[in-house]
């Protein structure tokens, strides 16, 4: 009996599928929240060097003065950020320029923070500016680094001990390390804890996908995986609307965790996946399942001849599938290169889209709008996506969307910052072509790789895709060699993968491939 065949036969996009989409909504919903957290959490508000009094004539000044005597000017008028002079320039008083002895140090009394945006962030909880800029942006990397060791982590033990339990403990442990991250008395602290929540995230982030689409019939998977990229879109938003209320990084924190809580409760009612029972000789659990997905969408006449019997003979021909391992995605010529390229363009989606939505400030918009507008985008996106997927193609489409997105970061080199208006504007067609081009290949790598090698493929992907993600951060960085370099960078990498999806074969209307015998000799 096959398993797809009577997952058909109950409805595979019924009550039952809709139940578990709606749990799950839960715990994704925090994934962005977290995942983009730095945005606000990060943010480096306006800030200049702290100038003491000398106890002279300086104690009676007003601050505009003082800063005047005490910082030097940047191009633009406004106080510099990192640097101050030696002694105070009173000759500013009366017009003149600063003398010939007007030397410059770095800031020696630490900052003064405009606190009119952020009542607090990492940057102004431990100093993270000027020289130590590197640590703020660190704290991304760092997070992202265990989000990408914890996916092949989390993958091995679903796959050894259920989808279920290990959720449960990504449930909790993220709400644990979370929370001690939130009340961290030092930098190092925090960075480990934030890297222990970036571990335990990531097994939500690959398990509930996995889940929702072993529940799903074959006809509905298209349609499922937008459904649930839905999820990344309002948790997307609610981040917005909670960063918007809450200006402290501690208690925001502790307000985009919060969802999990409901997680944790709604997870008694969580079911396994039948097809990992069955892989692993537990028909009687499976057929449990089955009936309680046939219960509920009305289909229970359809169970009443099959037995768990019928599905242990099932699972001894796909059990077959336990014989592979990563290893195979690289013994034969054709496979190779499908998974050298697919990692390519992993790469590239990731580190592009990432390098979009982690640099909110920079197009000249208040970041909770910018926020907003990026997340609002990616709804009418995806049903655009949707539409074309199903008419047109997954190549032409992933590689017009990443070519696209390099085109959006190539025009806004040429526009300056107070063009915020036009930056704007081509940053949120660049981020809505750049989810675009995440939507996409998440269903093109399901159906490019052999069934017997999904699994493995995806995380082999995933794993990629989350080393562009720890790297994307830290591009900022290079504006200080050149203030256009990360642009250039980001936009470099998209047409470049751009490029190397249209090595990859059509999907559209293609049966999928079984074993690895099907991608090797010609279709």
């Amino acid at each position: 009996m096959n398993f797809d065949s009577l997952l058909s036969e109950i409805n595979g996009f019924g009550k039952f599928q809709i139940q578990l989409v709606l749990i799950q909504a839960l715990s994704r919903v925090s994934l962005p929240c977290h995942f983009l957290l730095n945005n606000f959490m990060a943010a480096v508000p306006d800030h200049h060097c702290n100038v003491l009094d000398d106890g002279g004539l300086f104690g009676n000044l007003t601050q505009e003065q003082k800063l005047s005597l005490g910082i030097p000017a940047e191009t633009d008028g406004t106080p510099s950020s990192c640097l101050m002079f030696t002694k105070p320039q009173y000759e500013h008083l009366a017009g003149f320029n600063s003398s010939d002895e007007a030397f410059t140090v770095q800031c020696q009394n630490g900052w003064v923070y405009d606190n009119s945006t952020y009542k607090s962030t990492l940057a102004t909880e431990w100093d993270l500016v000027c020289s130590r800029k590197g640590l703020n942006k660190a704290t991304a990397t760092i997070f992202f680094i265990g989000v990408m060791l914890g996916a092949p982590l989390f993958g091995f033990l679903s796959d050894r001990f259920g989808r279920r339990p290990l959720l449960l403990v990504s449930y909790l442990g993220t709400i644990i390390f979370a929370v001690l991250s939130a009340f961290s008395s030092s930098y190092v602290m925090f960075t480990i804890m934030r890297f222990l929540t970036g571990m335990a995230l990531a097994g939500i982030s690959i398990i509930s996908i996995s889940l929702n689409i072993e529940w799903f019939g074959i006809e509905h998977r298209t349609f499922s995986g937008v459904i649930i990229s839905l999820d990344w879109t309002i948790g997307n938003i609610l981040l917005v609307g909670i960063a918007y209320f809450i200006k402290d990084w501690r208690m925001l924190i502790l307000a985009v965790t919060s969802p999990l809580i409901l997680a944790v409760i709604a997870w008694r009612w969580l079911p396994e996946s039948a097809r990992w029972l069955l892989a692993n000789g537990k028909a009687d659990a499976a057929h449990y399942y089955i009936t309680q997905c046939a219960k509920t969408n009305d289909r229970t006449k359809v169970m009443a001849t099959v037995t768990p019997a019928d599905f242990l003979q099932s699972a001894q021909v796909e059990n077959r599938e336990n014989k592979y391992s990563i290893v195979d995605l690289f013994k034969t010529p054709n496979i190779r290169k499908l998974s050298i390229c697919l990692g390519i363009v992993w790469y590239g989606v990731a580190f592009t889209y990432y390098g979009i939505s982690l640099n909110i400030t920079g197009f000249g918009l208040d970041p909770y709008l910018t926020q907003f507008i990026f997340a609002l985008i990616e709804m009418p996106m995806k049903i655009v996506v949707y539409f074309y997927l199903e008419k047109i193609g997954r190549r032409s489409g992933e590689v017009g969307a990443l070519l696209l997105t390099g085109l959006c970061l190539f025009i806004n080199l040429f526009f300056a910052q107070d063009k915020w208006i036009v930056r704007t504007v081509v940053a949120v067609l660049g981020k809505s072509l750049s989810e675009a081009s995440f939507t996409i290949v998440f269903l093109y790598t399901t159906e490019l790789f052999p069934t017997v090698v999904r699994q493995n493929g995806l995380g082999f992907t995933s794993f990629i895709a989350r080393l562009g993600v720890s790297i994307s951060p830290l591009i900022m960085l290079l504006e200080d060699v050149w203030h256009l370099l990360p642009a250039v960078t980001y936009c470099a990498v998209a047409v470049g993968s751009g490029l190397v999806a249209s090595l990859l074969p059509e999907t559209l209307n293609t049966c999928l491939p079984e074993c690895i015998e099907d991608i090797e000799k010609p279709r």
